[in-house]
Formats: C-alpha cells, sequence, structure tokens
C-alpha cells in the first residue's frame, strides 16, 4: 500500500491551487494531504528573511498524517520552493541563520521521509534575496543528501529563454535562477537548476512551471504519470 503523500506549495502558493493534484494522486490510490498554506503565509518570508514559518506548518502536517494514518513514513512532493523547503526539512543541522529564529530551528525529519520529490525546485540560484537560504540548503545538504531518501527531481522542458516578447520573462528568470537565460526549462526554472546530483532527475517535455487553468503543468494527465510511480512503491 502507497505511503501518504503530503504536498508542499510553491513560493507564495495557497493549498487551494493544489487541489486538483491532490485529486488526481487520490484517484490512483494515494492518499494526499496539502499543507493547509495560504499565500499570505508566506509574507513573513519576504526579502529572504527566515522560511520557518512555513517549515512549522509542513512539520505540523508530517505529523498529524503520520497520527491518524499510522504509518511510519511518508513521502513528499514539493512544488517550486517547496521542494528546498523540504530539504532544510529533513536535515538535523540548525536553521538559525536570521534574526527572527529565535526558538529551536531542526527538525531532523529525514527518518519520517521515504521519497521526496521535487517539481519544478530551484534547487540554486543567483537572485540576492533568496541566496540566503538557498546557500544554506547547498551547502549544508549539497545534492541528494541523505542516502536513506530517495530523491526524485522533476524539470519541465517547455519554453526556451530568448530576448523577445513571449520568452522574456523566461529568459530573465532563468538567468536569475542559473546564470543563463538562453537554455529550455518550465518558464520560471530552468532544466540544470531543477536537477540534484546524486538524485534521479528527470525531464519532462512541456512541462511549464505552475498549476494554471489551461496550462500543462507537471500535475497534469499525460505528465503525472511519469512521476507518481514513485510514490506508489
Amino acid at each position: 500500500m502507497a505511503l501518504p503523500t503530503i504536498i508542499l506549495p510553491g513560493y507564495m502558493a495557497g493549498a487551494i491551487e493544489y487541489r486538483n493534484l491532490q485529486a488526481s494522486l487520490q484517484t490512483l490510490g494515494i492518499e494526499a494531504t496539502i499543507v493547509p498554506l495560504r499565500w499570505q503565509d508566506w509574507i513573513p518570508t519576504l526579502g529572504g528573511r527566515s522560511v520557518t514559518p512555513i517549515l512549522r506548518a509542513i512539520d505540523a502536517t508530517v505529523q498529524q498524517v503520520l497520527q491518524q494514518s499510522g504509518a511510519a513514513q511518508v513521502n513528499l512532493v514539493g512544488h517550486s520552493a517547496g521542494g528546498w523547503l523540504a530539504r532544510i526539512y529533513l536535515g538535523e543541522k540548525p536553521y538559525c541563520i536570521h534574526p527572527t529564529d529565535t526558538e529551536a530551528c531542526v527538525w531532523n525529519a529525514r527518518s519520517l521521509v521515504n521519497t521526496l520529490v521535487t517539481l519544478g525546485t530551484p534547487h540554486t540560484s543567483l537572485e540576492r534575496w533568496t541566496r540566503r537560504n538557498l546557500d544554506f540548503v547547498n551547502q549544508t545538504y549539497p545534492g541528494a543528501f541523505y542516502s536513506d531518501v530517495r530523491y526524485v527531481c522533476v524539470a519541465g522542458k517547455a519554453i526556451f529563454g530568448r530576448r523577445r516578447p513571449g520568452s522574456w520573462l523566461a529568459y530573465s528568470s532563468y538567468k536569475l535562477t542559473c546564470g543563463q537565460g538562453d537554455c529550455w526549462g518550465d518558464g520560471i526554472t530552468p532544466i540544470p537548476a531543477a536537477h540534484l546530483e546524486g538524485a534521479d532527475n528527470r525531464i519532462l517535455e512541456g512541462a511549464t512551471h505552475s498549476p494554471k487553468a489551461r496550462r500543462i503543468w507537471y500535475g497534469s494527465p499525460g505528465l503525472l504519470e511519469q512521476w507518481v510511480k514513485e510514490l506508489q512503491e
């Protein structure tokens, strides 16, 4: 029987945006729960500030699901920023790098997680506001850091970044993320940044970044099936 799965929303996204993904997973026999965030819950993290409030919400959800299901472990599906937040959550080192972090900032959840799937996660960034958090992640837990956790990193290949109308946003976002704008990605995250050394790295043709209406993304039929098996094993 598949382990319970917890969906971690992306930056400035709320749980409501992932209800279709949740329903799709449940149709496939995977009990899925979304971390109950609202977009405004991200406001305290703006400007590169501490993401501890989001990590607390993730931990509360994991603990609740474990208690209700009786399972010993869960799987995590982190979309966008949710993927690198999950990497902090797994770790045993204090995440007390901000003046606002006055409480214990260690979750050490690796024993609670079987598989981490990241969808369009920018695991690297050159942007000033995100560097502090991502530098902590990559310096403390580089690559697929824990051998007892399965890492599956999914990148989308939908938009090539160019300096022209229609692909300028992709070009700018890619350049801020990996230093190169003229490359493939999902429109927000370039392929190189969405992969981790040592992980099971995959590319989904046609996957755009976010779960928006009338857009094909990581959770759309035909693409979901290419990574969901990792949650069923």
